[in-house]
């Protein structure tokens, strides 16, 4: 109600329920039954008025409900009244009260009072319970109006008294406050801001926030006395900005800032309005006008001052001409200036033309007026303490306030056409000076703490960052430049660790750099030439000087980080600067500022790309000249680039031309491992790159990302650059730093191969979702299972674990929109984001290759006008080569074989003298090529492939070579290349030949003939690979037929050494390490028989002899038959095997992978050969890890012994006429260790069955003869039969370890039991025993893992000779228990029950009986039976 008359009740204020109408004048409450103390459970919902009196107030009647009304008696009786006051002392009031309850009607003016506290009354109020407490009743407010805390409370109403004509002594709560303590008052009440609420402090932050700034730099008159509050309300804001950003409550960014501040700053703040004083009455002043009005947040509220002074002036009296003059001036700058949008500046006062107004307004500027950006800034650099150091930790916070108090300043002063010198003053820019300088220190200081405190600092840095990038575009820049200098060098004088170091100051200079006028900063638009001395902080200069002729000056200093550019290009030259740091440093931690170096620079690439004001042509080439100095950081760097050629030969493509790379491991390397392998500089290999003969220094190596991102820069500044400039360079570079470019491009071409769809997303998301099914059913299994692992398991999910946690707030590049996402989290993508992604590499991959094949032409002219192409053209065909090994787009590849063709046309003879290796891999590559299913590759790929023959016929006749190196090719693709395309191969050599045969310069010559027969030996190479075809899923068939294949090469020996590599390649893919090696180390026996045609040289193997000890097998190199080529022939024997160094890489690539499968024996005796070739060649780096690889196969031995599993053995034969070749041949097959006879038979069985049908193929079980008449001639039978190595007594003399006996092994025996009924088992006296022992074509392990037999031998065994031997198997078993070290009891248990038991069924006892019982009659027994007593006494002693 607004009175106490019923009409007062005011109508819509009360929130009706939804049944009833919106609003509503009054409420009931629902009716309780038989209750003198009844709960009311209503909440009932009121709007206040906006304008609130002490009339205002709340009434409460109290009605009694008759259930069985009297006749004439209505049903409500009235009991009594209560009522709240709305407004106690201009307060609302809220909370709990106990209200007493009036029986009469209220007296007048009631409403006034409080029900507790009414004054006595005539007659007297009749209260319920004698005016006790007896009405309960809870009132919340929800208002923004009112501020419900009383610090808020007292703060505005000081502020109003303040601003508004209010007579004092002024009421506020309890207290009177009269002028005189008005000044006292308020500060204290700025000081207890902070303890107010949290609540309503939010609620109220703007308005708080706004009048302390307005209390910090508007002079206060107060009785007379200019009052200061700067200091207090500043340490107020500090405090109220330390409790938002320490409430668990609120909000933060990912910046860690809190989110109302950041709006604050953002959207709210204005400049303070200090045009006037305020005075207090009795002071003598003269205005007295309030200075709180309204303002449109459009416009800021001085500009709008100042258009108002200026209407002021031009209205008032024209007779005064002593202030005209300025403010003449003033109006001019105005009006001249940009037109102010007003119509949102809502001014609610109105200043009246009167002639005492000029007087104030003429001088703008009274002498105590302060800036608001000039007090903050004396604010931060004064305080102390406590207040200090929140200052520093909240910096962003103040930093924003100043930029946008400084962006305001300039803006409402018309300064922005003044120079920037002038426009803040020197006072100012000390401040400045000094709150970076001490920011600075805070940082230094906090990064030595802890964990928790270094993060702290990255925030800081970055804020202080963000705060220079915004001075940038308001103070000089020359200033700004000086302060980013003294900040670098603060920092390095006070940080020992240099990842640190390079980490704090990269983040920062990566802020600075993204300053949209970055380009112009860095006078990118100058040369070396014409660029002052120092970076000038006027941009006027910048279209005094375009791109000078680059003759004037040292072209090669333009690609050098020299002082004289990092003085000229400021903030470039320090970020180069730390890249070179940072790729120099060797610290713990430095790969993680390495990877940041390179992005930032990679980011600024990004974004003048992008950038639609670089993209005229002539910019790019400005800009790229800006960057040159990266390309010599980056040359200086390659060493430490990862090298992504050694993924590649492991993942089976074998690019570069290493013999170590030849192997192909046991699988493809997934992403992961290969970034684990980048991080370890073991795995540096040369990979068939020159780097080892450049005196680099050593570093640890960068990732793969890394290096990718800087490979980029280069490729891009590459792009840009004048390709005059780019060329004359090239042409003043001495041959090593040329090799450098070239080495640089061959990891190019590695780096940016296309990897298809799937390498964006290496696993489908169903794949993925499997797996981590499976993960985690494995893990729930194992979580359930209790100890160590089921602990470790636990740990492993706790997310407080998470390393990463911590990581994100600190990255920020734009202010606002920057929306990080963890790069660990994989997303699902979708088809089309996949497509999107395979269309962007595609392209990345043609673009990068043929900036690549542009910097290669300009490489081959430079080198060819300066006549050093000798040691270059090496060069540029490795990396051509290389990229050709790669997945190449056609438009790529039509311009590469474009450039071969030149270049074989031009330097010809010289390819084919001096590039003997080269233009072999260069014959597979192409050759490759000729199988593509693309026509327009194929066509590029024949006439490259028939002007190579063309050229090698007649340039010095060197054909031969070129066709050998052809076929090898061939048979090298054919055995590898599962993929390649019969059929198109095919066509490619019928267009060859057409080729021939209409070349018109050639028909007089042998060459078309020639030509013809080398197309008809790979005609018969390509009928060898479909056989081999057929055979892909029988790996012992394929590897037969490789044998078969190689075998028929033996007068070729480059092509039986590429298919001897090639069985060693399946072998390897099939983890048959050990026929792998053998395969190789026939390779090398080759090898070694035709350099000792050669050249004899006593530390070289004498041909195969040498070899005997690893193996008896390898004889079958020895070059011995008349119909050998000698290795003088042109084109033979011209591969790079045949050579000291081949032949060791072959050796070692053995030796791997013996001691892969276990051999170390064979290990040692492989490197008795490859030691003394390495100590005649004095290569003692060699040696020393040849060395440290044989103790590491000797500790193998010794740490292993008997616990090693050599191969098992079956013997498999094939019965019936579906075998074709195969039937009645038996076999030897070898089985990796504990393969069990189940398992062999199901593999085979299984492969035939679907050859032949399942209904088709049936395993004989026994190991009996088999005699073909019983067979079904339509069936094909298979017998498999477990066979052990068999030995003589005298072999067994020799054969002493268990190596020795599972080594080199052609003789095997198994067992069949019978009896002479035909039985398999009989009584004791009637058991036979057969021994078959056979003998296979080749000793054991060899190059495949079944081989023939050729004989076979059996014994049979009476039952007297089986009973000797099964004594003799006990004895020996017995003996073994005895003497075991440490003993066993349960094992020598075991053996005792087996022997001595009464209840053994056919034991020693059993034998003796049937046996010994009596002397036999047949004397030829005789000596069985003396031997069988023999047995019994070795057994019983």
């Amino acid at each position: 109600m607004c009175g106490e008359d019923p009409s007062c009740a005011m109508p819509v204020v009360i929130f009706g329920k939804s049944s009833g109408p919106e609003f509503v004048q009054e409420i009931y409450t629902a009716i309780t039954y038989h209750n003198k103390s009844p709960d009311f459970y209503e909440e009932v919902k009121i709007k206040l008025p906006a304008k609130l009196t002490e009339k205002h107030h709340l009434l409460f009647t109290f009605y009694h409900i008759s259930c069985q009304p009297k006749q004439g008696a209505t049903v409500e009786t009235l009991l009594g009244y209560s009522w709240l006051p709305i407004l106690l002392n201009d307060r609302l009031q809220t909370g709990h009260y106990c209200l007493p309850v009036a029986l009469d009607k209220l007296p007048f003016h009631y409403s006034i009072h409080s029900p507790e506290k009414v004054p006595s009354q005539i007659p007297p109020i009749k209260w319920v319970e004698g005016h006790k407490g007896v009405f309960n009743v809870e009132v919340q407010a929800v208002s923004s109006v009112h501020t419900q805390d009383n610090h808020l409370e007292k703060f505005f109403t000081l502020c109003h008294s303040l601003e508004s004509q209010v007579t004092f002594p002024i009421r506020l709560m309890d207290q009177k406050i009269t002028e005189a303590t008005l000044e006292h008052e308020l500060k204290l009440s700025i000081i207890c801001l902070n303890s107010s609420r949290l609540e309503p402090l939010v609620l109220f932050l703007h308005l708080v926030l706004d009048k302390l700034f307005q209390l910090a730099v508007q002079p206060m008159v107060i009785a007379g006395q200019t009052a200061n509050f700067s200091q207090f309300a500043f340490e107020s804001v500090v405090a109220i900005v330390n409790s938002l950003h320490n409430s668990k409550d609120l909000s933060k960014d990912q910046h860690g800032r809190n989110c109302l501040l950041a709006s604050y700053v953002y959207y709210v703040f204005r400049l303070p309005d200090p045009q006037r004083e305020v005075v207090k009455p009795g002071s003598s002043a003269i205005l007295t006008e309030s200075r709180y009005y309204t303002f449109g947040r459009a416009s800021a509220v001085s500009v709008g001052s100042k258009l108002l002074q200026s209407r002021v002036i031009s209205c008032s009296d024209p007779d005064i001409t002593v202030t005209q003059t300025p403010t003449d001036d003033e109006v001019k700058n105005i009006m001249s200036s940009k037109p102010v949008d007003h119509s949102s500046s809502r001014m609610s006062f109105y200043v009246e033309g009167t002639n005492d107004m000029p007087s104030i307004c003429a001088s703008p500027r009274p002498p105590n007026k302060k800036h608001f950006h000039e007090e903050l800034a004396l604010q931060m650099v004064v305080s102390t303490g406590m207040v200090r150091e929140s200052v520093f930790k909240y910096a962003w916070f103040f930093f924003e306030l100043l930029i946008k108090s400084m962006a305001q300043y300039v803006h409402n002063i018309e300064k922005q056409d003044n120079p920037r010198r002038s426009r803040f003053s020197d006072r100012f820019k000390d401040d400045i000076t000094t709150i970076v300088s001490v920011v600075t220190s805070e940082i230094a200081a906090l990064l030595v703490k802890p964990q928790k405190e270094s993060e702290q600092a990255e925030k800081i840095n970055i804020s202080l960052a963000f705060f220079l990038y915004d001075l940038l575009s308001l103070m000089d820049r020359g200033f700004v430049f000086n302060l980013i200098k003294h900040y670098c060098n603060q920092l390095s004088n006070k940080l020992n660790s240099l990842s640190t170091l390079i980490s704090m100051r990269l983040e920062f200079l990566r802020i600075l750099c993204s300053h949209e006028h970055y380009l112009n900063l860095n006078l990118f638009f100058m040369t070396s030439a014409s660029a002052p001395a120092s970076p000038s902080p006027s941009l006027s200069s910048q279209n005094s000087s375009s791109c000078s002729s680059f003759q004037d000056q040292k072209i090669a200093g333009m690609f050098d980080l020299s002082a004289e550019y990092r003085q000229q290009h400021f903030l470039t030259g320090l970020l180069f600067t730390e890249l070179a740091a940072a790729l120099d440093a060797d610290s713990e931690g430095i790969s993680k500022v390495q990877r940041k170096a390179v992005s930032a620079i990679l980011s600024l690439l990004s974004s003048h790309d992008l950038d639609p004001r670089c993209s005229k042509k002539e910019v790019k080439i400005k800009i790229a000249a800006l960057y040159l100095p990266l390309v010599g950081i980056i040359l200086d760097s390659l060493p430490q680039l990862h090298d992504f050629t050694i993924s590649d030969a492991r993942s089976g493509k074998g690019r570069t031309g290493n013999p170590e790379e030849e192997q192909e491991s046991a699988g493809a390397v997934s992403q992961n491992v290969a970034l684990a392998i980048a991080g370890n500089h073991f795995n540096l290999r040369s990979s068939g790159m020159s780097l080892v003969s450049l005196p680099y220094r050593q570093s640890a190596t960068l990732g793969p990302d890394t290096t990718r991102n800087l490979l980029i820069c280069f490729l891009w500044i590459m792009k840009n650059a004048d390709q005059n400039l780019i060329q004359k360079w090239i042409a003043d570079l001495p041959s090593m730093q040329l090799n450098r470019i070239l080495d640089l491009l061959f990891i190019c071409v590695s780096c940016f191969e296309y990897k298809g769809k799937q390498s964006s997303d290496k696993v489908s998301t169903q794949a993925l979702q499997k797996s981590r099914d499976v993960k985690a059913r494995l893990e729930e299994a194992l979580l359930r299972g209790e100890g160590a692992r089921g602990e470790m398991m636990k740990r492993c999910r706790i997310p407080g674990n998470d390393r990463l946690a911590g990581l994100n707030e600190n990255l920020r590049w734009r202010k606002e929109q920057t929306q990080w996402r963890q790069a660990n989290e994989r997303q699902d993508k979708t088809k089309a984001e996949l497509d999107q992604e395979a269309l962007i590499s595609g392209n990345l991959a043609t673009e990068a290759n043929l900036i690549i094949l542009d910097m290669q032409e300009n490489i081959i002219q430079a080198s060819f006008a300066a006549e050093c192409r000798d040691n270059l053209l090496g060069g540029v065909l490795k990396v051509l080569i290389n990229s050709l090994g790669c997945d190449q787009s056609t438009t790529y590849l039509t311009h590469c074989f474009a450039t071969l063709r030149a270049l074989i046309a031009k330097f010809g003879d010289f390819l084919f003298e001096e590039e003997v290796e080269q233009c072999a891999d260069l014959c597979q590559r192409v050759l490759h090529h000729c199988s593509s299913s693309i026509d327009i590759t194929r066509t590029q790929a024949c006439a490259t492939l028939y002007l190579l023959m063309r050229y090698s016929f007649s340039s010095t006749s060197n054909f031969a070579r070129v066709k050998m190196q052809v076929t090898m090719s061939l048979a090298s693709l054919v055995g590898k290349s599962p993929e390649f395309n019969e059929e198109f191969l095919r066509r490619s050599l019928r267009t060859i030949l057409a080729y021939a045969e209409e070349d018109a310069d050639m028909q007089a010559t042998p060459f078309p003939i020639q030509v013809e027969e080398l197309l008809c030996n790979l005609n018969s190479i390509l009928s060898d690979t479909v056989k081999m075809r057929e055979f892909q899923e029988d790996p012992e068939m394929l590897m037969d037929l490789m044998y078969r294949i190689a075998k028929g090469y033996q007068t070729s020996p480059d092509l039986r050494l590429t298919w001897l590599q090639n069985m060693a390649e399946k072998h390897t893919k099939r983890k048959s390490y050990t026929e792998a090696a053998m395969c190789l180390v026939h390779a090398a026996a080759l090898v070694a028989e035709y350099l000792s045609m050669l050249e004899d040289r006593n530390y070289l193997p004498v041909g195969s002899v040498s070899f005997q000890n690893i193996s008896p097998n390898v004889l079958e190199e020895s070059a011995v038959s008349d119909d050998v080529l000698s290795p003088d022939e042109d084109g033979i024997c011209s591969g790079r095997y045949f050579s000291e160094s081949g032949l060791v890489g072959l050796l070692e690539q053995a030796a791997e992978l013996f001691s892969t499968g276990g051999l170390y024996e064979t290990v040692n005796e492989v490197y008795k050969i490859v030691i003394p070739i390495l100590e005649a060649h004095r290569d003692f780096r060699k040696l020393t890890l040849t060395h440290s690889k044989l103790q590491k196969a000797f500790d193998s031995i010794i740490n292993k012994g008997q616990k090693r599993m050599f191969g098992t053995y079956f013997r498999v034969g094939f019965y019936g006429s579906k075998f074709g070749d195969l039937d009645e041949q038996e076999f030897v097959y070898k089985e990796p260790a504990i393969t069990k006879l189940p398992e062999i038979s199901h593999r085979l069985e299984g492969f035939y069955g679907q050859c032949f049908g399942e209904d088709a193929v049936e395993v004989i079980k026994d190991s009996a003869p088999v005699d073909k008449r019983k067979l079904d001639p339509n069936k094909a039978y298979i017998q498999i039969t477990f066979v052990e190595p068999y030995f003589d007594e005298y072999e067994m003399k020799d054969r002493v370890t268990y190596f020795e006996k599972n080594f080199n092994l052609c003789r095997f025996m198994y067992t069949t039991p019978f009896t002479m009924d035909g039985r398999p088992r009989g009584e004791l006296s009637e058991q036979y025993k057969r021994n078959t022992i056979l003998t296979t074509m080749h000793a054991f392990p060899y190059v495949k893992t079944r081989i023939n037999v050729i004989q076979k031998e059996e014994f049979i065994l009476t039952p007297i000779e089986v009973a000797i031997e099964d004594m003799q198997k006990k004895t020996q078993e017995l003996t073994a228990a005895t003497h075991q070290e440490p003993p066993d009891a349960k094992m020598l248990q075991m053996v005792l029950q087996g022997s001595v038991g009464a209840t053994v069924n056919q034991g020693p006892l059993e034998v003796a009986q049937v046996f010994l019982a009596e002397i036999p009659a047949d004397p030829k027994l005789y000596r069985h039976h003396n031997k069988l007593r023999l047995c019994f006494k070795e057994f019983i002693m």
